[in-house]
């Protein structure tokens, strides 16, 4: 029987897919930099920095994580993802989303009309709960479940 969480929705919609897990924050420029650089048709997470990520494809995965960090140019590489695409499908925070993140999927949405589900405030026990590789459905009223 899957784990249930309840978060908040900050763009909705219903996507099930695979878990990218980041324990720790997740650099947003370093995780996506080398693949927006050389113009990749993947998304590879090249940031040395997050060994629970480092080297696995982030495209079409579900991204759990605590929040986003690094460079203000953040939500930019959130954007150009997506416009590549080669976002993930969903980014899930056990805390509240930060604004970096938050601008990055909003442009996303309007400016290139590629929607990358988020959902906000699911708990720590949530980052606890899930691993890489599991299977994860995302509701558009913030329910999560895991497993």
């Amino acid at each position: 029987m899957p784990k249930q969480f309840k978060g908040r929705p900050i763009l909705s919609g219903s996507v099930e897919g695979e878990a990218a897990v980041s324990r720790g924050g997740f650099n947003t420029l370093a995780s996506f930099q080398k693949s927006v650089v050389l113009r990749s048709k993947t998304a590879t997470c090249s940031d040395q920095n997050n060994p629970d990520l480092y080297n696995r494809q982030l495209n079409g995965k579900i991204l759990c994580l605590p929040q986003t960090i690094g460079s203000t140019t953040g939500g930019l590489v959130i954007q150009t993802i997506a416009r590549r695409g080669i976002a993930p499908k969903a980014m899930l925070f056990s805390g509240h989303i930060d604004s970096l993140a938050a601008a990055g999927v909003i442009l996303a949405d309007i400016w290139v009309g590629q929607r990358i589900i988020v959902v906000d405030q699911l708990g720590e026990e949530f980052l606890h709960s899930v691993e890489n590789g599991q299977p994860v459905r995302v509701l558009a009223d913030g329910t999560v479940e895991v497993g």
